[in-house]
């Protein structure tokens, strides 16, 4: 009898260990943000449909399917889902061990995109084609470069000297020249920026941050001075101040005219849904990608730009609810680098649209057309997640 209650108290001292195992690594799902999700899935859903509205004419001139760049759109959104849950399911904090790796890989790819293997399309280098999957290294680079700074900084524990705030830069720095070698001048500038703001985050002592935006400044001058931006490119950065001029309305300028012209046109409520004339006639270039708010405000007016605007607002109102909520200084630093990438993404993308930022090819995040961003973007708000689930 003794042996059998011993073994039946055993039995039950295992059932009790795994249910509290069991219960411990699922109890962090009773925290999830449905808000931040939600308004992930509603700018992505507004983004399909101005995708849909801004190659609806053109593709059906062509006799090619209308669906085309939806259906590819969908299967980044179902393959972002998949990345956002695995992101928010493991505990974010073993990502610190694994951020070399993850950074190594994102460097090597950049190097691959430079190579024979990358694909070049209107002058740019930025894509691998894998599978018939056009992969963008620099969208991958954004999260690797994020997570490493963090995890170094973490490690200090915000006793940050000199040396590592030079750690931090070369982490920056390496991506960033791959990057514009491409050239992509706005992925390098989210870099330099994410780092800033952590930097930030983590309580660097001020002179060293002054130190930091004197050594950017100059680096800008240098880079005018000698050619390393070349005179196209300065051309196109400055475009956007004179963009009513018309002898720039036709050259440089050509796209922020275009695109002020379509916003304007929407006035108050928008021409209503497929009826803009500048997005069916294809005024606006690349009104699919960088310039998918032009679809936005011209078929949704003021209105709808308000909406759009303001689920972003909401994005960043919840992550900075949870970098404030996070449990340790990794977590905040992930959600604080996640907030200053989308803040200046959009800043930068819808003020190019309005013409108030030079055109610098950054995409509107959840929005605009492209697979790998679309994941990428899923992929932080699994981050998001992650940390807002345990920060118990």
């Amino acid at each position: 009898m003794e042996v059998g209650y011993g073994e039946d108290r055993a039995q039950r001292l295992l059932r009790d260990r795994v249910q509290s195992r069991w219960m411990a690594a699922y109890d962090p799902i009773k925290h999830l943000d449905p808000v931040l999700v939600i308004t992930a899935l509603a700018l992505t859903g507004v983004g399909l449909l101005a995708i849909y509205s801004a190659k609806l004419q053109a593709l059906t001139q062509q006799g090619l399917p209308t669906t085309t760049f939806i259906s590819r759109q969908l299967l980044a959104l179902v393959i972002g889902v998949v990345a956002m849950v695995v992101m928010a399911m493991i505990d974010y904090r073993h990502l610190r061990t694994y951020a070399p790796v993850l950074y190594v890989v994102s460097v090597f790819l950049l190097l691959v995109v430079l190579s024979p293997l990358g694909t070049e399309v209107k002058g740019s280098q930025r894509w691998l084609v894998v599978a018939g999957f056009q992969l963008q290294p620099s969208e991958l680079a954004k999260i690797a470069v994020l997570v490493m700074i963090a995890a170094v900084l973490h490690e200090l524990k915000g006793n940050i000297r000199l040396g590592a705030v030079a750690l931090g830069l070369g982490i920056a720095v390496v991506p960033t020249a791959l990057v514009f070698l491409q050239p992509d001048l706005g992925t390098s500038l989210v870099f330099f920026w994410t780092a800033a703001v952590l930097f930030l985050i983590a309580g660097i002592p001020a002179r060293y941050l002054v130190t930091l935006a004197l050594g950017g400044l100059v680096a800008i001058i240098v880079a005018l001075q000698t050619g390393v931006i070349e005179a196209y490119q300065l051309r196109r950065l400055t475009a956007f101040l004179d963009a009513a001029d018309p002898a720039l309305a036709q050259g440089p300028a050509f796209q922020t005219y275009q695109s002020m012209v379509a916003i304007g046109s929407g006035q108050f409520a928008g021409k209503g849904l497929f009826q803009g004339t500048q997005t069916a006639l294809s005024y606006v270039p690349e009104n699919h990608t960088d310039f998918i708010f032009t679809v936005i405000g011209e078929e949704f007016g003021f209105i709808g730009a308000s909406v759009v605007l303001g689920l972003f607002v909401l994005l960043v109102w919840r992550a900075l609810r949870i970098a404030i909520l996070a449990k340790d200084l990794f977590g905040t630093l992930l959600a604080s680098g996640i907030i200053a990438i989308l803040s200046l993404q959009v800043f930068i993308n819808v003020g190019m649209n309005v013409g108030i930022m030079p055109v610098t090819g950054l995409p509107l995040p959840f929005v605009s057309y492209g697979g790998t961003s679309l994941i990428i973007w899923f992929a932080m708000v699994g981050l998001l997640l992650n940390v807002h689930m345990r920060r118990f």
